[in-house]
């Protein structure tokens, strides 16, 4: 038995393989594009290695594509073989598990099975690094802090991977609202980790909801190394930079990131979508014409309308449908979704509700039925945090919901969602809270006829 870079025992045999295994784990929490060859490398040279199938399999379902759901039954059942032959660890077995319930519905079950890993090793980064993931994509911020808080004091000075949790934990202290914490935590986690593009982010996230895009523009310009070499999260962090600009009104720089970074390779990943779809419409909003932008985010979606991975994505999709007017594609996601919302597990509940609802309210939106698609989206409200995504992306949902009030004339409950808005963030006045608090004013003062 041996230990990796994690200060975690597992059951490789070679110091080829534990070589390449540190290297994925490493490559894994800094969001590089080798994270697969790393662990290709590692199954290659040890093919009977559980614990490697098993994150092939929780790797490819975190990626919320149906085809990957094949891939990581293979690899399922690649573990289970290799399972047979002989003694493995408790987290080799942990991991197993995680990748069994997941592939039964129910990711919560697979943050179980590594929050039992993590109980007897609380150093496992890569561990509380993959819980940290499946958390984001349930919308479990609470749950995401109270394990990284378990596991920070096995992470001191001397842990090779201290500042990879820091960025952990930053990104959980933003997302529960303790904003100066979360700035402290994920600028010292630089330090220690200076390609953590997760730990940059989650400071670009304080910046978003402190309403300060001066700081977020400069923090992301004066740190790209801890971006750049990153994998398509590095399209994410330009989303959040083209967002703050859009906070200064520089809708010109905003839609010039969008060509020249955020779509400037046109992949089909449900976060690069999810990174356009939202940009694009936080545009429309402001008035700005994106022209035919919404046409090649469409085309994707159309081939995503049966997905059924994540609502999450699911949303962003039927946002580029709804943009490129693609009306059977529109009603045969609406069809899925309510086939979806009657079966079990956790995305189907998730389907059920808010899903359901909030597809029908971006429908209504598309069509310019703003007082249904006011009462749809505020509907849904409540229960949106556990489509998964942060609370900046799912901004997007907020702002069409504020949107759609002023423009059906439901001012007083429109009021109430800006007011909440506002009470996220602290008390801090982004720019589209300003304008949207002034055109209710201004239509307040308008004389009923």
């Amino acid at each position: 038995m041996t230990l990796d870079i994690c200060g975690a025992p597992l059951s490789l045999k070679t110091p080829a393989a534990l070589e390449a295994w540190n290297k994925m784990v490493r490559a894994f929490l800094a969001h590089q594009a080798a994270t697969p060859q790393h662990l290709g490398a590692v199954l290659t040279s040890e093919p009977d290695f559980v614990m490697g199938h098993a994150a092939r399999g929780l790797f490819s379902l975190m990626m919320g594509r149906s085809e990957l759901w094949q891939v990581a039954e293979d690899a399922r059942t690649a573990a289970h073989a290799a399972r047979a032959g002989g003694p493995i660890t408790a987290r080799e077995q942990g991991w197993l598990t995680a990748l069994d319930r997941w592939l039964a519905d129910s990711p919560t079950g697979a943050v179980a099975a590594l929050e039992e890993v993590l109980a007897t090793c609380p150093s496992d980064t890569l561990s509380a690094k993959a819980s940290h993931a499946i958390r984001f994509i349930l919308g479990d911020a609470h749950g995401m802090r109270a394990s990284i808080e378990r596991v920070l004091s096995a992470h001191g000075s001397d842990h090779p991977l201290r500042g990879y949790v820091m960025g952990c934990h930053a990104f959980t202290l933003e997302e529960t609202g303790d904003y100066a914490a979360a700035e402290k935590a994920g600028r010292a986690g630089l330090v220690y980790a200076p390609d953590d593009a997760w730990g940059l982010h989650a400071v670009a996230h304080v910046h978003d909801m402190r309403a300060e895009p001066d700081a977020g523009i400069a923090l992301i310009e004066t740190h790209k190394s801890a971006w750049d070499q990153s994998n398509n999260f590095r399209y994410h962090v330009w989303w959040h930079k083209a967002l703050l600009h859009l906070d200064r009104g520089e809708f010109d720089i905003a839609l010039a990131l969008y060509d020249t970074q955020i779509r400037v390779e046109k992949t089909d990943d449900y976060r690069d979508i999810s990174n356009a779809t939202s940009l694009l419409m936080r545009l429309e909003l402001e008035g700005i014409k994106v022209g035919n932008r919404w046409e090649e985010l469409a085309e994707f979606s159309e081939n995503r309308v049966e997905d059924g991975c994540l609502v999450f994505a699911d949303l962003h999709y039927m946002l580029a449908l709804a943009g490129a007017e693609k009306g059977a594609a529109k009603q045969a996601m609406t069809a899925r979704f309510a086939h979806d919302a009657r079966q079990t597990g956790d995305m189907a509940s998730r389907v059920a509700d808010p899903g359901v609802t909030a597809l029908a309210g971006l429908n209504a939106f598309a069509e310019g039925r703003y007082g249904d698609a006011f009462v749809k989206l505020a509907d849904a409200r409540p229960k949106m945090q556990t489509i998964g995504g942060s609370h900046a992306q799912r901004d997007v949902f907020e702002r069409m919901t504020i949107d759609a009030g002023l423009r059906a004339g439901h001012f007083d409950e429109t009021e109430t969602i800006l007011l909440e808005r506002l009470a996220l963030r602290a008390g801090n006045e982004d720019r589209f809270t300003a304008t949207r608090f002034d055109r209710l004013s201004r239509a307040r003062s308008i004389p009923a006829q």
